[in-house]
């Protein structure tokens, strides 16, 4: 992304979020703030943004599977007496802005330029900004994550609930090992939930095909996709820097666990991008 300008790519997946209302029964993931935040009518978020029907309907699928699956993983936390929630790259997220969990703290962290422009699509679309949320503007090539989250007030002696979502394809591998590192060194109980690409060779021709029709659409607005991985590399880089419990979901599972019995065919048909989850424990 140019240090400039906001991100194009938060803005296409904000898009397919709010398709996701419009086009799809039953909704897999409900976000009822999808279409104002964005400030486009239900036919301008329909239209198919200039790929295939096919590419564009996995896209849609994925986008809101990943969303709905942190949620679901943020309730289970919550239930355990988490009450900080960390969105990295946060994008057009909404959750903060219907959250039904009073007693949690939000941080929304983001680079400078796309979160002033979040907030005039929030004032735009009329959206209140809850008094649970802060805003964590930050340039990574002057600062330190562990110094914004303490500047915005997060508490290091708390276990905090982490989402990570469409950003670490886009991060050199020790920007993500910092990060990750920086994560497990939280209190314990901290948890994060996170996508990523595995490596486009391991990819059969058709899903291949479809997977470089993606990244040369990122790459072609200044936001190329930089680090691939291999599924039990990640496994063994979180064991490393300190996560236990960890967890894959590929796109089986997540087809399985909120897919299966449709009539409309809805479903991820995976181009290497998976999800996982880690507990920090010491």
């Amino acid at each position: 992304m140019f240090a400039s300008r906001r991100s194009v790519t938060a803005e296409r997946v904000a898009v397919r979020r709010a398709a996701h209302q419009v086009l799809d029964r039953p909704l897999v993931f409900e976000d009822p703030l999808a279409l104002a935040i964005l400030g486009q009518s239900a036919e301008a978020v329909s239209a198919v943004d200039g790929e295939t029907e096919r590419i564009s309907r996995h896209r849609r699928a994925f986008i809101n599977a990943r969303s709905r699956y942190v949620e679901d993983q943020l309730a289970r936390a919550v239930a355990r007496g988490v009450d900080q929630y960390v969105v990295l790259g946060a994008g057009l997220d909404t959750f903060a802005y219907r959250s039904p969990y009073p007693r949690l703290r939000v941080f929304e962290v983001d680079h400078p330029a796309t979160q002033a422009w979040k907030r005039e699509r929030l004032e735009s679309g009329r959206i209140v900004i809850p008094a649970a949320l802060t805003f964590v503007p930050i340039d990574f090539d002057r600062e330190q994550l562990s110094d914004a989250l303490g500047r915005a007030g997060f508490d290091a002696t708390r276990p905090a609930f982490f989402g990570w979502l469409g950003v670490v394809a886009y991060l050199e591998m020790s920007a993500i090992v910092e990060t990750l590192a920086f994560v497990a060194s939280r209190a314990t109980g901290t948890m994060i939930v996170f996508d990523y690409s595995i490596l486009p060779d391991t990819l059969p021709p058709r899903q291949r095909a479809r997977f470089d029709t993606i990244a040369n659409r990122a790459a072609a607005v200044g936001e190329p996709w930089r680090t691939f991985f291999e599924p039990n590399q990640v496994g063994e880089l979180l064991r490393r820097v300190g996560f236990v419990d960890v967890e894959d979901v590929d796109a089986d599972a997540l087809n399985e666990r909120y897919f299966s019995n449709r009539t409309d065919g809805l479903r991820i048909e995976s181009v290497g991008r998976l999800a996982h989850i880690a507990r920090a424990e010491r």
